[in-house]
């Protein structure tokens, strides 16, 4: 099968979903498919993988590359294309990001009215909001077409703020590469990060990965970490991402946690990291389906997250995992760290979470996508 792939960053260090399409590219062309990917900018070394890449023109502008993506796929006659949410032409939409206004509605709950009220009124009267509009419209004009959607959470909002058609709807969860995470990697990493980062063998370390620390429940772990210190209980805050590490250290140093906290900034490999800590946590405002999560359950973590996160829907509270019901609860969020601090609790949940990561791997993840893929080439041929 011919298959369009369209995404505005092919490069898997740049995020969730960037990463997820980079690795599901791979395993389309691997089973055979020939694969094309339209993007505007590469990651390194991506050129030598088994796909034919065209290259948008960059622009700020999402109606721009929407245009010119349809520009390049228009002459490639393929069987079927597949958007990552960033155009229109496409027989098969999946927008990693959810449905774009809930999610802009989740990022404000955690402002105050007044921030709230201003923030709602402009987001419909700035340019950049107004094209997002635009854009999104025209993805979800035609019914016709597929869209997988990444969580029931996304199923629902999408259904709720564009009118989409459940029946038009697949819901496939993200998968996880569980060779790569694993629990056997702290043999190899765990006491070498720990040093580095001088955590001691008594202290419970957390784990928080995010590019976008804010809508992801920084600040809420932040005050949880304080809590735990005022307690005097030994516990390290590990923090990865691109977010602004100075305006959370001084957050930190607000709050009492500054000596708890470590920032150390994006990293190509997180894999070690996972090895070294002991629970996971991510009090996310708003997520699709974090692959973070994932990436933590299979490597045999406890995961704290919020119901907002639709990799919760896989979590069974106090078996696999940890759900908050509001994001903001700093409280509560203590509270499930001070149960963590339990060794066979920790032991037992981590080991549960193992078993619900291999449950959803990335192979049979895109084993599923692939089997849309042929749904939709099949509606078309019979179309024509």
């Amino acid at each position: 099968m011919r298959v369009g792939i369209v995404i505005r960053r092919f490069d898997p260090a740049r995020g969730g979903a960037e990463r997820w399409t980079c690795q599901l590219a791979e395993h389309a062309a691997v089973a055979g498919h020939e694969v094309h990917v339209v993007a505007q900018t590469l990651g390194a070394g991506l050129r030598r993988m088994p796909i034919v890449l065209h290259v948008a023109p960059r622009s700020r502008s999402p109606l721009a590359f929407a245009a010119a993506a349809e520009e390049s796929l228009r002459p490639l006659d393929l069987d079927v294309v597949h958007d990552m949410g960033c155009g229109w032409h496409f027989d098969i939409l999946q927008p990693h990001f959810g449905a774009w206004r809930a999610q802009l509605e989740r990022k404000l709950a955690g402002s105050s009215p007044a921030a709230r009220w201003l923030k709602r009124s402009l987001s419909h009267v700035l340019p950049r909001y107004r094209r997002l509009d635009r854009l999104v419209w025209r993805q979800y004009a035609d019914t016709r077409r597929l869209v997988v959607a990444v969580s029931k959470l996304v199923a629902r909002d999408l259904e709720r703020t564009h009118g989409w058609p459940m029946e038009r709807t697949r819901v496939l969860y993200n998968g996880v590469d569980t060779t790569q995470f694993a629990p056997a990697n702290r043999e190899v990493h765990r006491d070498a990060v720990r040093q580095r980062l001088r955590v001691r063998g008594d202290e419970l370390l957390v784990l928080f990965v995010a590019h976008n620390f804010a809508l992801k429940g920084l600040p809420t772990l932040l005050r949880a970490i304080a809590e735990q210190r005022r307690k005097r209980e030994p516990v390290r805050l590990l923090v990865l991402g691109s977010g602004s590490a100075r305006a959370y250290a001084r957050m930190a140093r607000q709050c009492g946690a500054a000596d708890a906290v470590h920032f150390l900034g994006p990293v190509e490999d997180t894999a070690p990291f996972y090895a070294a800590a002991d629970a996971f946590a991510l009090p996310t405002w708003y997520d699709s389906c974090s692959l973070v999560v994932l990436e933590a359950l299979a490597s045999g973590l406890p995961v704290v997250t919020s119901r907002d996160n639709g990799a919760g829907e896989l979590v069974t509270h106090g078996v696999d995992g940890y759900l908050m019901d509001d994001p903001g609860d700093w409280r509560q969020l203590s509270g499930l760290i001070d149960e963590i601090w339990d060794p066979l609790t920790r032991g037992r949940v981590g080991m549960a979470a193992r078993r619900l990561a291999e449950q959803h791997t990335l192979t049979d993840n895109c084993r599923r996508v692939m089997a849309v893929w042929e749904q939709a080439a099949g509606r078309l041929r019979r179309a024509a």
